[in-house]
């Protein structure tokens, strides 16, 4: 475990260009907008939902994702306490009800639990949740209850042992499947299981996962498998259609939910005989970004307006100042350049070459 060190971030004047770069920063020299004004996209697309990576650093080798495990060492100059304070600040001004800790793993970070005060206090946050691989989940429990998270979605890609180990890692199941029953015994937590969804492991994890939340209060969700440039080997290998799995649902009785305006982008399904729920993330699927709600902030102060991006634009200054007047100008000036949509299905994922660098 770690806390971030400082480091130094380099800033252009202005912006010479609106395609996006990762050394892009934004200068705030535009005229004043009101501070109560809600992010509204060029497409009338409401922003009330911010994903804050905290860390990239990852302690587990998905086969998805990481392979090989976290190369090198955690990175230097990952926002700090007080820098993130002035973020949430900012967004909470503009209209942003629920904000996400994302990683790598945010567990990882041992001002973790700083970090969820600082979003927790911050006046027009409503939901405060987390996604993690569940590693420090029994030990850390009581203290992130304590702090206040409202929800955690934690990343689990089988019920078997075997194949959870070999995909992580981390030959950790059990422990995993009882800290989640504990959390759900002792804690208000709202508790959501995610899935890659693969071809080789869908149909055995669907029929698992209805067994599962057959008497508890969890959804359990498939995230349909995307392509970034260091995982093309294994999707074109394991790719499946959200369809085999929705369709399922409904010849067995299970019915789609409509989504709530600060939820994220999935479905989910309930049925009358079972306490929780089965929920897909389908981002091939046609219109899937007609209601996006979400902006994404790095580990390093920078703005992705949307996964699979170009590039980044670069806020550390306004954090770094305290300059959250600055840091709303700057918000609203990226409205207008927010793409419709993604271009996975012309295998393009932009920047992105794993989902550990932003947290999905």
């Amino acid at each position: 475990m770690y806390s971030p060190t400082a480091a130094s971030a380099i800033f252009d004047d202005k912006l010479s260009s609106k395609q996006p770069s990762s050394k892009v920063a934004i200068s705030s020299a535009s005229p004043s907008i009101s501070a109560t004004q809600p992010l509204t996209d060029g497409f009338s697309r409401r922003l009330t939902y911010l994903r804050l990576s905290i860390t990239d650093f990852c302690n587990f080798r998905c086969e998805y994702c990481l392979p090989n495990g976290y190369q090198g060492k955690p990175p230097e100059g990952e926002l700090t306490v007080p820098e993130i304070d002035t973020l949430i600040r900012g967004f909470a001004q503009v209209g942003t009800k629920k904000v996400r800790i994302t990683g790598g793993e945010p567990s990882i970070r041992r001002d973790v639990v700083d970090i969820m005060h600082t979003i927790k206090q911050t006046h027009g946050i409503e939901t405060m949740a987390m996604t993690s691989n569940g590693y420090k989940l029994g030990k850390h429990l009581a203290n992130w209850d304590a702090a206040g998270l409202d929800q955690i979605n934690i990343s689990m890609d089988s019920f078997d042992a075997d194949i959870f180990h070999k995909m992580t890692g981390f030959n950790m199941l059990p422990q995993l499947l009882t800290d989640m029953d504990k959390l759900l015994e002792t804690t208000d937590i709202k508790l959501k299981i995610n899935s890659i969804l693969m071809a080789e492991t869908a149909f055995e994890n669907l029929i698992t996962a209805m067994d599962y939340v057959k008497h508890r209060p969890i959804t359990y969700r498939f995230i349909e498998f995307m392509q970034t440039s260091d995982n093309s080997d294994l999707f074109f290998a394991q790719h499946a259609q959200s369809d085999t799995i929705i369709d399922y649902l409904l010849e067995h009785g299970w019915q789609p939910h409509v989504r709530g305006s600060s939820d994220g982008p999935a479905v989910e399904y309930s049925h009358p005989d079972y306490l929780g729920r089965i929920g897909m993330i389908a981002p091939y699927a046609a219109h899937f970004c007609d209601s996006c709600n979400r902006l994404r902030v790095s580990s390093q102060g920078k703005v992705h307006l949307c996964l699979f991006d170009q590039g980044n634009y670069d806020i550390r200054e306004h954090l770094r100042n305290d300059d959250v007047d600055g840091l709303v100008n700057t918000l609203h000036s990226f409205m207008p350049i927010k793409p419709e949509h993604h271009h996975l299905h012309d295998s393009n994922s932009g920047m992105m070459a794993n989902l550990s660098m932003i947290g999905g």
